[in-house]
């Protein structure tokens, strides 16, 4: 089990643009709703997927430190939990590349 606590900061503007925070690390790892908006993925951070039903989820990890990455996955785990969506497939390639876009 893992022994980390998360916390939830959410935008009262934007009921999509969740931030999951560590409570006992530096973690943090920002979520987009890609069904409603728009997401380049940052270079240096880490980027994984997810559907909740049929939702789409991109979460990206904010000023990433090397010893918070193996945190992440648990984090998401945490969130898919809390949005009621437990049996969330964590996908590590934005499933969407592999679609034809229609000119």
């Amino acid at each position: 089990m893992d022994g980390n606590v998360y916390l939830l900061a959410t935008d009262p503007k934007n009921a999509c643009r969740d931030v999951i925070h560590s409570r006992d690390t530096p973690l943090k790892i920002r979520v987009y709703c890609l069904d409603n908006e728009h997401f380049n993925p940052g270079e240096s951070e880490i980027q994984l997927y997810g559907y909740a039903g049929e939702k789409l989820y991109a979460f990206e990890t904010i000023d990433i430190k090397a010893d918070d990455a193996l945190d992440v996955v648990n984090a998401i785990r945490w969130y898919a939990t809390y949005i009621e969506h437990p049996e969330m497939e964590i996908l590590p390639d934005d499933p969407r590349l592999g679609e034809t876009i229609a000119v």
